[in-house]
């Protein structure tokens, strides 16, 4: 019973809406995945309410989480290779979907989290297992960060609130995050609907289709927009899917904006569904969406850093390789320990 009514506070902790996030989706030319002030996917079989949510936690929670072994073990990285390096592409793993991403000379993060827990309370929150991968007072300059979507995985405010002091970067988002942001100080902010690109010297961050959500309380729910990125320079390019189930049509990405480098790709989340999550990929899906963009590197992420999903930690990567076995991407999987730095 306790369990129960811990889940009923984190949801009605949910129910308040900071002033910043009552701000709702602007106004924009009609759009498949534009629904009045939300945002919508455009799959016609999605379904993934806010109340089959709340049961299935509430479901999971009285049942109790099982055992989910060992976690990734970090490989040591002090960033010094990192302040050092000014052209060469490379791509370093710091935990969950946050990656160091090194492009023409440019410092770019992903969905940065550095906290020891993700949610709107520490309390109810999800512990973080495994440590940064390389802690933040170690980065180089970071010019650039990436955000998918604003759940608390995703978006963490000390995270960004740090980042924005020690660097100044430019924030690149969806629709609907400016008011956010400006509630933090924070002003360096490009907002972009699906399909449409900035460059900042050199390179261009164009924000892609995904399917999922947003809401960070039970009032806000798709009032922003959730996205993937495709960021390019001269002659590299990385695809960064943030959260997302599959959808056949993110096969639009590649074609309308070339080949696909590297794919980061989440693998873990997926186990509240017996067969297909609406928001998350399982691994094959995984490595399906990584054909599908005809990318040359799969490089996981959204696995065994927060006590977070239900599936054992070591299933995903396991079930993901064997799934690239089973199609000949064996070769082309980067499977990652947290603070691992790989060139492409």
């Amino acid at each position: 019973m306790r369990r129960v009514f811990l889940v009923l506070a984190v949801f009605s902790t949910f129910a308040t809406v900071p002033a910043a996030f009552a701000q709702l989706a602007p106004r924009a030319a009609p759009l498949d995945h534009h629904l009045g002030q939300r945002f919508r996917n455009v799959s016609p079989t999605y379904d993934y309410t806010m109340a089959d949510r709340a049961r299935r936690y509430l479901r999971a929670s009285i049942h109790g989480f099982p055992d989910r072994g060992p976690v990734p073990t970090p490989v040591r990285n002090d960033g010094a290779a990192l302040r050092t390096n000014t052209s060469a592409p490379t791509i370093t793993w710091i935990g969950h979907a946050t990656f160091l991403i090194q492009l023409a000379g440019m410092n770019i993060v992903t969905d940065p989290v550095w906290s020891d827990h993700v949610g709107p309370v520490p309390l109810f929150g999800a512990k973080r297992l495994v440590p940064p991968g390389v802690r933040l007072e170690d980065l180089p300059r970071i010019d650039a960060v990436v955000i998918s979507h604003d759940h608390y995985d995703h978006l963490d405010a000390p995270t960004v609130e740090r980042l924005a002091r020690a660097f100044h970067p430019t924030f690149f988002v969806p629709l609907g995050y400016k008011a956010w942001f400006a509630s933090l100080g924070i002003s360096e902010v490009v907002e972009l609907d699906w399909w449409q690109s900035q460059t900042l010297r050199g390179v261009t961050f164009t924000a892609t289709p995904s399917q999922h959500s947003t809401g960070r309380t039970l009032g806000d729910h798709d009032r922003r927009l959730w996205s993937s990125w495709v960021v390019k320079g001269a002659d590299r390019s990385l695809f960064f899917a943030g959260d997302t189930g599959y959808d056949p049509r993110m096969k639009a990405i590649a074609e309308r904006l070339g080949p696909i480098d590297v794919a980061a790709l989440p693998i873990g989340g997926y186990s509240s569904y017996a067969s297909k999550h609406p928001n998350h990929l399982n691994p094959e899906e995984a490595v399906q969406l990584f054909e599908d963009l005809h990318a040359h590197l799969l490089v996981p992420m959204h696995w065994g850093t927060f006590k977070l999903n239900r599936e054992p930690f070591r299933e995903p990567p396991d079930r993901l390789l064997k799934e690239a076995l089973r199609r000949g991407d064996e070769e082309q999987v980067a499977l990652l320990s947290p603070g691992e730095t790989i060139g492409w």
